[in-house]
């Protein structure tokens, strides 16, 4: 497996755009993008848990109810939720694509995000469409990026080459998602592309495994959005022998998705709102993989924690903390704690209990930009990872006037 350049453009048979169409305020800022394969692709989504639903979620799905579909698009500035004619509008920008590039409007993914609750008109998406249509490249990934961008600060793209079946196949993935990030089913906006052959209940199947050890498993802030979703269209172009059941193939292609999507995972939460650093915590030892993940997850979510990292302070009593709440069954009295980053690594509990360390030591390994909490709790077997950031100031100030500042 090699990483190459390309994002969702990179798998043969895929073309992408973003614009600026007039939703977002700042018209430096692309807020329309659209990503199109040449040909009818088998087509896997998941979605937020959340009851909330936006309005873009419940048109996808009856769009992929088949399996397929052939384009996505997406805005950025309004989140398009709690609108009484959210739906209508979804469905227009679907009707919108069809009029440009002649994909059937049932054959669009749609998504948004942005503020909730804010009306959002059609007009501006309409008039961005032609230009959003006619600048459709294969070297467009970096505008489709930046159109589904709110508060990220970088655009979010990856690509991958495998061989599936003796042929050469590609994956790519855009994303977007700093904040209101703690998925359950689902994640931020995700879209990724490849061309290899996979038919829908597979592609579904290994979506929907992946995501439960990758998005699943970030948080930045512990609020769960309402128009989270991941979506994966497979075109087939790389005409290998199409993967229809399990195997060595399904799992050849399953370890592709998940390099592409812990890559956005890592991605997401080093971009988290206000973030300076990111933090991966890994669990081993647990009962069960489900144990790992539950402790993993509480670990990351915790809001003293994360701002004890901010401050880099080796405050191991807040993850212990963390385990304790979590839910998962943990025998208290085994548990390690060691803290790890480029700098070094101190360990800072055994068996449930602290243990003297150098204060100025671990200073120096949390204060770098990417941190690792390694969990041992010597239970069983499972293992999980999952991602997050610290807490800052920061968080506060964007957040503060995000609707009005949009």
């Amino acid at each position: 497996m090699k990483k190459i350049e390309g994002g969702v453009c990179a798998p043969v048979g895929f073309r992408a755009n973003g614009v600026h169409c007039g939703i977002r305020k700042n018209k430096t800022k692309r807020d329309l993008s659209l990503i199109v394969s040449d040909v009818r692709a088998a087509a896997a989504c998941v979605y937020t848990q959340n009851l909330v639903k936006g309005a873009p979620i419940r048109v996808t799905k009856r769009h992929v109810a088949d399996g397929y579909a052939q384009a996505i698009v997406c805005n950025s500035g309004n989140a398009n939720t709690c609108n009484a004619d959210g739906e209508e509008i979804a469905e227009g920008m679907c009707a919108l694509v069809e009029g440009q590039t002649g994909i059937p409007a049932a054959d669009v993914v749609v998504a948004s995000t942005g503020v909730i609750g804010q009306p959002l008109s059609l007009e501006p998406i309409r008039a961005g469409m032609p230009s959003l249509a006619e600048g459709l490249s294969e070297d467009g990934s970096l505008f489709a990026a930046q159109g589904i961008m709110t508060t990220d600060t970088v655009d979010k793209q990856i690509a991958y080459s495998f061989t599936l079946g003796g042929k050469e196949c590609r994956i790519g993935a855009i994303g977007k998602g700093v904040g209101m990030i703690n998925p359950n089913m689902a994640t931020m906006l995700i879209f990724i592309t490849t061309d290899a052959s996979i038919s829908p209940e597979m592609l579904q199947k290994a979506l929907s495994a992946d995501v439960k050890d990758s998005f699943n498993m970030v948080s930045v802030d512990g609020d769960t959005s309402t128009n989270d979703m991941v979506c994966v269209l497979a075109n087939g172009m790389a005409e290998n022998e199409p993967v229809t059941a399990s195997g060595k193939d399904f799992t050849v292609f399953r370890k592709a998705l998940n390099k592409v999507t812990t890559a956005l995972c890592r991605s997401i939460a080093k971009d988290g709102e206000g973030a300076t650093k990111l933090l991966e915590c890994k669990v081993t030892g647990a009962k069960s993989r489900q144990a790992a993940r539950t402790v993993a997850k509480s670990v990351i979510k915790s809001s003293l924690f994360k701002a004890a990292m901010f401050g880099a302070d080796a405050n191991w009593g807040r993850v212990l903390c963390a385990i304790g709440y979590a839910g998962a069954e943990v025998d208290i009295g085994r548990v390690s704690v060691d803290f790890r980053s480029r700098a070094g690594t101190v360990a800072v509990c055994r068996e449930g209990s602290g243990i003297p360390f150098s204060e100025e030591e671990a200073k120096k390994v949390l204060s770098e930009d990417e941190i690792e909490v390694l969990i041992r709790l010597g239970d069983g077997n499972g293992k999980a990872t999952a991602w997050g950031c610290d807490l800052t100031y920061d968080y506060v100030k964007i957040n503060g006037d995000y609707r009005t500042r949009s």
